[in-house]
């Protein structure tokens, strides 16, 4: 089962949540601030964090961008409101979905297995019919150069440190180039999210991956913007 680390400062909710988790199989660490979070973080290894907005000392944004330059760890936003402002600060800061507390243990699990799902390699490692067949050669796009099968993306010789998210994205896109995809689709596609989801989740990751891969992310060639239907792979 996937290791979580819980970085909340109200005992109440750490308390809970780490209960329903560990009823589900997971080995859980539990932080009550973000400091003792970051301390915990590289002996313990989770495999995802379960992040609070509002802690004392170092608040969740400063943790998650901490977290990510690291470590390319799935993040879920924990946050006592469904404030507007909160969660899109938070999927800017880098994380890869969020919560509104409180929230039930099945919902917790549902939302971790579904990050961990769309991060994950193929399973287990195991080899694609493509990978038997021989290496897969690696797509170029102008300086934009993609590896499928390792899972490394690369821009005039040097590799991008894409977070899960983001690198699932640029993979789901760059498969058709030129193909438009509504908010709803790449939702449902990488988010998994088949109920109507929230579109601030693409819009934030688009954001945050013209910043690593387009040279002006205001004007970008790689992943554009689609007006009135939502994003494309190109054309250069």
């Amino acid at each position: 089962m996937p290791r979580v680390l819980l970085i909340e400062d109200d005992a109440a909710v750490r308390d809970g949540v780490s209960l329903a988790l560990r009823r589900r199989g997971h080995e859980v660490a539990a932080a009550a601030s973000g400091e003792e979070g970051l301390d915990v973080l590289p002996a313990f290894r989770p495999d995802i964090v379960l992040l609070d907005l509002m802690l004392p000392g170092k608040d969740g944004f400063q943790v998650c961008r901490l977290i990510r330059a690291e470590r390319q760890l799935p993040i879920i936003m924990l946050t006592a409101r469904g404030d507007d402002l909160d969660v899109v600060l938070g999927l800017e800061a880098g994380a890869d979905d969020y919560i509104v507390k409180p929230a039930r243990g099945e919902v917790l699990e549902a939302r971790i297995r579904a990050v961990l799902r769309r991060t994950a390699l193929p399973a287990d490692g195991a080899p694609t019919a493509a990978a038997e067949a021989g290496p897969t050669p690696v797509e170029t796009y102008g300086e934009l150069a993609i590896d499928r099968a390792g899972l490394v993306v690369g821009k005039a010789g040097k590799d991008l440190p894409l977070a899960p998210s983001e690198m699932k994205l640029l993979l789901f896109l760059s498969a058709t180039p030129g193909q438009v995809f509504s908010r709803q689709q790449l939702l449902e596609q990488v988010w998994e999210h088949s109920y109507h989801g929230d579109a601030r989740l693409v819009d934030a990751c688009v954001m945050r991956l013209r910043t690593k891969i387009e040279d002006t992310p205001r004007s970008p060639r790689y992943v554009q913007t689609v007006r009135g239907f939502g994003y494309r792979f190109g054309p250069l």
